[in-house]
């Protein structure tokens, strides 16, 4: 059985993959062990002042919590990871971020009021939530704490991971919207790896990678995030060099060694270092034209 390619992308951003993975196992434990933690506060709590509630109430109430914090993680991971807060973009993304707190502070009493109603409808005990006013009040009030920390953290292991790794930048800043004079060609880029500055050949560069308000520039097996959309790299990028293969990819055309076409139109590239990358059908004539020397048929992208 022939073995099949990798799904497209897969080798990519292993570091900020692994990142992710980390953050989750983090978050698991965090919330874990504080609500171990609270569960043994509240038992000697009510068995001091005689509080009637049992230690499977408190159980029920810190792990329903706790559950559903987990369960919509994910979400806010991905949420950090789509729409990040940078110098030039924290004013206009942090309300949408305040929003996000209160939509977290909803789903997650609605979903620990549902699981802790089934939980004591098992044990044949009344479920009481109270005031939904005070309860709305209450939750948020710890909800937004823990929304914004998570975003922070998140934001801490993402910046420390950059420059670990590098972090690029033009040295002439790409221009906004079409050019409309002869683009002066960067040779080389700016890189900033671990306190020390390299200059990075264009011509070293085998693909780049959209991520965000990021692009990942390729080099050697390694990544440079570079602080620009892929559409501005494209126009300062010599275009019979570098060729955008998918609306999240620009590639070096001498990198490429075969292009297999797939059922629906679209296709995979096979890099000249194994990595297999997407190739949408739009893209698709263009590049095999540029490859064989020919100018792309008319009307094509």
């Amino acid at each position: 059985m022939t073995r099949q390619p990798a799904p497209p992308g897969l080798e990519l951003d292993r570091a900020h993959r692994r990142r992710r993975l980390f953050m989750l196992v983090f978050w698991v434990l965090a919330f874990g062990s504080a609500a171990v933690s609270n569960i043994l506060t509240l038992r000697i709590d009510a068995h001091r002042y005689g509080l009637d509630a049992g230690t499977w109430q408190i159980v029920t109430n810190e792990f329903t919590s706790m559950a559903v914090s987990l369960l919509m993680l994910p979400f806010l991971l991905r949420a950090c990871d789509r729409w990040p807060l940078h110098a030039d973009t924290w004013k206009r993304r942090l309300p949408l971020y305040v929003l996000g707190s209160i939509v977290w502070c909803l789903l997650h009493i609605a979903g620990m009021d549902l699981l802790r109603l089934a939980v004591f409808s098992l044990m044949g005990v009344r479920f009481e939530p109270g005031s939904l006013r005070l309860q709305l009040i209450y939750e948020y009030l710890k909800d937004v704490r823990t929304f914004f920390i998570v975003v922070a953290v998140w934001h801490l292991v993402e910046w420390f991971g950059r420059h670990a790794r590098g972090e690029a930048s033009l040295l002439d800043a790409p221009d906004e919207g079409p050019p409309v004079e002869p683009v002066d060609r960067p040779g080389r880029f700016l890189v900033r790896k671990l306190g020390r500055d390299f200059l990075v050949a264009t011509a070293d560069i085998e693909w780049a990678q959209a991520s965000g308000n990021y692009v990942n520039l390729r080099v050697r097996g390694r990544d440079y995030p570079l602080r620009s959309t892929l559409a501005a790299l494209e126009a300062r990028l010599d275009p019979t060099v570098f060729v955008r293969a998918h609306r999240s990819y620009l590639v070096r055309l001498a990198q490429v060694s075969a292009i297999e076409p797939l059922d629906a139109g679209d296709a995979r590239l096979h890099m000249a270092d194994g990595t297999v990358l997407p190739c949408s059908r739009r893209y698709r004539e263009s590049l095999r034209s540029l490859a064989a020397g020919t100018d792309p048929a008319p009307g094509r992208t």
